[in-house]
């Protein structure tokens, strides 16, 4: 019967999608049966259909525009954000520095003055001196030494945000001992690598793994410390270039 048919097709077609309502729907009607007995029938289906395929074509749009949208904004969220520029981390390394006090700041430039001048002083003189290169080297041991001094003494007042734990207290021990190893070496090399090995331990624990200092003090030792090693590479290249060309110059006065 047409009554009881027309409920249930046009329930089947609303839960269908818009492709298989075109296909199924009124192509099937019409073939089906006869087209003159069928045709107003398949009328009434379009008219039907038509206000549900309009909704129905609409609505996924509406989703995959959203999607669209979501998509987009998630986009921007993931992008890579752009890595500070050098120059502006410099400046504020160098408004941090000039933010430090003036007694620390004049204090420590002032304590680089010796391991500058003795390299430069050999440079200068075009001869390696033994004695000036023991002096930097023990020189540099008494700055180690009071590099790791310094952990005990901001360690132990009471507000102070360092606790004179097993951690502060044996790694302010660690450096006095690689600098009186440095002095035990009879060979200047040797001690000014083993003296590099604890300025370059003592950095790392002021910078990185013990509670941190502040920040002006923290620049103020990556300086100092650059400075001082850079310093002992110096005194360690000019020995071996010029004790070359000195034992150079004692053949050729032999022969």
């Amino acid at each position: 019967d047409k009554t009881n048919m027309f409920p249930l097709i046009q329930r089947c077609c609303f839960n269908t999608p818009f492709k298989l309502q075109k296909l199924t729907g009124p192509r099937l009607l019409l073939y089906r049966k006869n087209k003159t007995t069928w045709s107003s029938f398949a009328l009434r289906l379009q008219r039907d259909a038509c206000p549900l395929s309009t909704s129905l074509s609409l609505k996924p749009a509406s989703v995959y525009t959203t999607k669209l949208q979501a998509f987009h904004t998630s986009l921007s969220v993931f992008k890579k954000k752009t890595p500070a520029e050098p120059e502006a981390e410099s400046q504020k390394s160098l408004e941090s520095l000039k933010d430090s006090p003036k007694p620390a700041l004049y204090l420590s430039l002032g304590g680089l003055i010796p391991f500058v001048a003795m390299p430069l002083a050999m440079a200068i003189q075009g001869t390696y001196c033994p004695e000036l290169a023991f002096a930097q080297v023990t020189y540099g041991a008494a700055t180690a030494s009071f590099l790791g001094g310094m952990r005990w003494g901001f360690a132990l007042p009471e507000n102070s945000p360092a606790k004179p734990d097993w951690l502060n207290l044996a790694n302010g021990t660690v450096p006095p001992l690689l600098a009186c190893q440095a002095l035990l070496l009879k060979d200047i090399t040797q001690g000014a690598v083993m003296l590099m090995v604890a300025l370059g331990i003592t950095l790392h624990y002021d910078i990185s793994l013990l509670p941190t200092y502040p920040r002006w003090f923290k620049i103020l030792r990556v300086v100092g410390t650059v400075v001082m090693i850079s310093s002992l590479l110096a005194t360690v290249a000019l020995k071996i270039s010029l004790e070359v060309e000195q034992s150079d110059d004692r053949k050729i006065q032999q022969n």
